[in-house]
């Protein structure tokens, strides 16, 4: 069997393995889809835009699209925003679509902290290729092809769920934190009959990150920014710990990430290079594969686009976290 056909068997198999949802490296270039509490944490309206391309050499492998809306309602001291997503797993077995809308509520805690908090609700919609997979009762052990009928009951080619989410954020200074769990009701998202087995995992994100003002020495001296992050999830038994560190001067950024994923093995290194003006923000990123799979993989590319609509007030709002622009 080909290592594809494994793969994607191995993450319908009801019983073998938990789903688990996309990822993005630009992690907060997507922030409504990290944390429902980060929305709305930017003076002017934000409107973002995702691609996430992952083993691109593979042919129809794993790739990503959202688009998000997010502003500040200040007078309220609160947030919306709302999410579009689609994923589509290997040789279009799995589609899946999402519409998602947000809130988060600030609070001032002090002079120098606030706390928001989020709420997310929406829909899902899967679509499942069953024709697409391979199982080993399907293939002749002496001639190696594949016959036969799929040796499960399906009971529906697709599957509609709610979903829901809650976050919270803050910061105090410039050192910033946020938690959030995703998939709350744990919905079922199984299409095999009698399987007890396949509902979604809860998803827990912690992040925490500083923001310092460092000054360059010699004789061309100017400041710049350095902002150490550490983001950690967890879903069902996957455990993921990612550190990262970002340096900004002026318009431009850049950075990296070490992503390891627990009780496995170190995963990828991730780098990261960005430009943001006042209205617009470009990042790109790149998943460089440190597992075995690095010789199937080939890494994965990922894109964001952010513009920013309306106009600065001027006032010196409270409630703007400083995190990194990808």
């Amino acid at each position: 069997m080909k290592l594809k056909q494994l793969i994607i068997l191995l993450c319908f198999m009801p019983g073998i393995v938990n789903a688990q949802d996309p990822e993005y490296s630009q992690f907060y270039a997507n922030p409504v889809f990290m944390n429902p509490a980060l929305t709305g944490t930017t003076e002017l309206q934000r409107l973002v835009a995702n691609y996430r391309n992952q083993w691109p050499q593979q042919g129809n492998a794993f790739t990503t699209y959202s688009l998000s809306y997010d502003r500040l309602l200040n007078n309220l001291k609160s947030g919306i925003g709302f999410q579009l997503s689609y994923d589509r797993e290997p040789n279009n077995v799995i589609n899946a679509t999402s519409a998602f809308i947000s809130y988060s509520h600030h609070v001032q805690l002090g002079t120098e902290t606030f706390m928001t908090l989020g709420l997310q609700g929406g829909i899902v919609h899967k679509q499942f290729d069953v024709n697409g997979l391979v199982f080993p009762s399907n293939i002749d052990q002496v001639s190696g092809e594949v016959t036969g009928t799929i040796p499960i009951s399906i009971s529906d080619e697709s599957k509609t769920y709610p979903d829901f989410a809650v976050g919270a954020a803050g910061q105090y200074r410039r050192t910033f934190w946020g938690i959030s769990v995703h998939h709350l009701t744990r919905p079922d998202e199984s299409i095999v009959e009698g399987d007890n087995k396949g509902k979604v995992p809860m998803k827990f994100t912690l992040l925490a990150g500083n923001r310092s003002r460092k000054l360059h020495h010699g004789l061309l001296s100017r400041e710049f920014t350095l902002s150490p992050n550490i983001l950690y999830q967890q879903q069902g038994s996957f455990k993921q710990l990612n550190l990262g560190i970002y340096m900004i001067e002026k318009s431009f950024l850049f950075g990296g990430w070490y992503r390891n994923n627990l009780d496995v093995r170190p995963d990828a290194i991730i780098a990261l290079i960005g430009f943001a003006w006042e209205k617009l923000q470009i990042g790109y990123s790149f998943d460089y594969t440190l597992s075995k799979l690095s010789n199937y993989s080939h890494g994965s590319h990922e894109v964001s686009l952010t513009f920013f609509l309306g106009t600065k007030s001027g006032k010196n709002l409270y409630n703007r976290l400083l995190i990194p622009m990808i």
